[in-house]
């Protein structure tokens, strides 16, 4: 039992005793072993700074999704490459608002959908106007989806709704451009040729985002049946899932109902699209890990050339303490604990060069999040980096300390000792 316990007692006093060594040669030759790492310190620096910038470019893309909301789902009238539809009229392809009366009794994973059309209009108050504003036709579920509330008035109601009252939304936008009371409720607008009162004002859109404001930021909203009586537009919907992991079903059942309510046949193509933002980010994450693994590999040749650097330094080394090595073996050291003393001296020589490359890489990552509009203010190195850093440098270590350690350990005592 205690021969069992001295074999890996005597194995780490070796090696303890092998990294001071390592860590004396080290000092002792400063400047050498600093300029020797110099390849390590720039691919390191090169791999974290990389992989800091693709991490807070995706936490930043992420962040930005969010707020579109990655439980929603666009419907919207499409086209068919083929088949009969595809040369159809626009006026067959379009949604017609009875075609979504049942969805969500029909839908058990949507949790709530909106109707919705857009359109460009010049808006007027008094002498003010705004050209090509975005006048969008919207269901009270809205709000719900879009996470946008009133922040002055009250919003739609099902009266507005019913009776296709011309009543509307402003954002503060469009109140400060019409040159509106801060309380604008009553007011009244004109929407092309439509005059239309103010009953709200409601949130404006998200600004300052890595997509910019999202949008035009000039929006009015009216009842969506006031909409469609109005002018019978092109319309889509916007879809909520229940929970972002029943996206699947939900798709499904959206599909289902879609091609029952538009009458199509087992062997027709869809006239919808069904677009989910959670998609988006699937296929960003896949380039986003494309790139770092190629932005990685190219940076990381500058590691394999600091390896190079390392066993030529390994090398000078080792014919530079030849007769220390012959003493070591006329003393009785073993082939192993020479092999084991140059192999470790060169892992921590890289991983002192791994040290000094993540210091750099930090300092280039704090000046890369301070670059303006440059969407990288999230940047950071992560845990794994900075573990798969380390552990890169210690593989180059290992793999380009070998053959020194092995020509260290093989040496003959007495040619060593007689070495000049």
């Amino acid at each position: 039992m205690i021969r069992l316990l001295a074999t890996p007692l005597l194995f780490v006093a070796l090696l303890l005793q092998s990294i001071r060594l390592a860590l004396g040669q080290i000092w002792a030759n400063k400047m050498r072993s600093t300029l020797t790492t110099i390849g390590i310190v720039i691919g390191v620096a090169a791999v974290t700074a990389v992989i800091a910038a693709l991490t807070g470019l995706r936490a930043k893309v992420l962040k930005e999704f969010e707020t579109f909301g990655t439980n929603k789902i666009f419907i919207i009238p499409h086209w068919p490459r083929e088949g009969k539809f595809r040369h159809f009229n626009w006026r067959h392809i379009r949604f017609m608002p009875k075609q979504f009366e049942n969805l969500l009794e029909r839908c058990p994973s949507i949790e709530d959908y909106t109707l919705m059309t857009e359109r460009s209009l010049t808006v007027y108050h008094g002498v003010q106007n705004i050209e090509g504003a975005s006048i969008n036709g919207i269901n009270p579920s809205w709000h719900r989806i879009e996470n946008r509330s009133v922040i002055i008035g009250r919003p739609f109601t099902l009266m507005d709704e019913e009776h296709g009252w011309q009543v509307c939304l402003i954002t503060p936008d469009v109140r400060d451009e019409l040159r509106l009371d801060r309380d604008c409720i009553g007011k009244r607008i004109v929407v092309g040729r439509r005059s239309f009162e103010i009953v709200g004002v409601v949130e404006g859109r998200v600004k300052g985002g890595m997509f910019g404001d999202m949008g035009s930021s000039k929006e009015v909203f009216i009842p969506f049946e006031t909409a469609w009586r109005l002018w019978e537009p092109w319309i889509y919907a916007v879809a909520s899932c229940r929970e972002p992991e029943l996206s699947k079903e939900a798709q499904a059942e959206l599909r289902f109902y879609l091609r029952q309510t538009r009458r199509l046949g087992p062997g027709d193509p869809d006239t919808f699209r069904l677009e989910v933002i959670e998609e988006y980010l699937k296929s960003f994450n896949k380039v986003a890990m494309a790139i770092t693994a190629v932005a990685g590999g190219v940076v990381g040749i500058s590691l394999l050339v600091g390896g190079v650097g390392i066993m030529n330094i390994m090398l000078v080394s080792v014919s530079e303490r030849t007769r220390e090595i012959g003493l070591r073996k006329a003393v009785g050291a073993k082939p192993s604990a020479i092999l084991l003393q140059f192999l470790v001296e060169a892992i921590v020589l890289c991983l002192f060069g791994g040290l000094l490359g993540i210091l750099i890489g930090q300092g280039m990552t704090s000046m890369i999040a301070k670059i303006p509009n440059s969407g990288l203010d999230m940047a950071y190195i992560p845990l794994w980096a900075v573990g798969l850093s380390f552990g890169f440098a210690a593989t180059v270590g290992v793999f380009f300390g070998m053959f020194p350690a092995i020509k260290a350990a093989r040496l003959d005592p007495i040619e060593a000792l007689r070495h000049e």
